[in-house]
């Protein structure tokens, strides 16, 4: 099977500020139409029908979602989905947190994982390579996209805050630009990974922060959500 993933950017879509433009979270409150409008061009887009889309009620949680079909309504008190289904994407959204795809090719299997600070630090992605394992993937086999969040200099935080995460999560203490504590959940991620046996990791380096095309959070208070999409098609 070949494995798509695609991150989207905050451009071109339908939404007016201070969600402007292309939101993809129905849960922030923007116009419902605009961000339906955003979801039929994302589909259109990709190529894939609409109702093939998976989304999650996402709670910073630890929960992981087995889909085996479409589903009309987001998948509830979910931070992670997998599917060994071909065609259904699966979606995560976010504003500063990481957006983790994962596939195996050869057993057609993939992931989508939202992990923010909270669900990074209880397990949500040791609990989503479990689940494709279960589904017959082999972590040698997998590939994971580390994508676009706020990075360590960005992410400020009490220094016991960083500590507690640290000890859950090694790898992810960091320095802020101005010395002070901070997280940097990728790098915590990628040695989560590498624990876990994961054969390949990539990483997109963007900061939400610093990036005005993406969607943050920690900059703007109120704002839209960027989509990381992955989903699997015959070669």
């Amino acid at each position: 099977m070949r494995i798509r993933r695609v991150v989207t950017t905050r451009e071109g879509g339908r939404s007016r500020p201070p969600y402007d433009a292309f939101n993809l979270g129905d849960h922030v409150g923007d116009d419902p139409d605009a961000v339906a409008a955003n979801r039929a061009r994302l589909a259109t887009e990709l190529g894939v029908a609409p109702d093939r889309f998976v989304w999650m009620e996402q709670v910073h949680g630890r929960t992981v979602g087995v889909v085996e079909e479409p589903v009309t309504q987001p998948v509830e008190v979910t931070d992670a989905l997998v599917t060994a289904t071909p065609g259904l994407a699966l979606a995560v959204l976010v504003a500063d947190c990481v957006p983790v795809l994962l596939g195996d090719p050869a057993a057609g299997v993939v992931g989508a994982v939202h992990a923010g600070r909270v669900g990074a630090r209880v397990g949500i992605l040791p609990a989503a390579v479990k689940a494709m394992i279960e589904l017959g993937a082999e972590p040698s086999r997998i590939e994971a996209l580390l994508g676009p969040a706020i990075c360590g200099e960005c992410y400020e935080v009490p220094p016991e805050m960083a500590a507690d995460v640290a000890t859950h999560l090694p790898g992810s203490a960091a320095k802020t630009r101005s010395g002070t504590a901070g997280i940097d959940l990728r790098a915590g991620l990628w040695e989560q990974l590498a624990e876990l046996g994961v054969g390949k990791v990539g990483v997109d380096p963007r900061c939400t922060v610093e990036d005005d095309s993406l969607f943050s959070y920690r900059r703007q208070g109120t704002t839209g959500r960027i989509a990381a999409v992955t989903w699997t098609e015959p070669e």
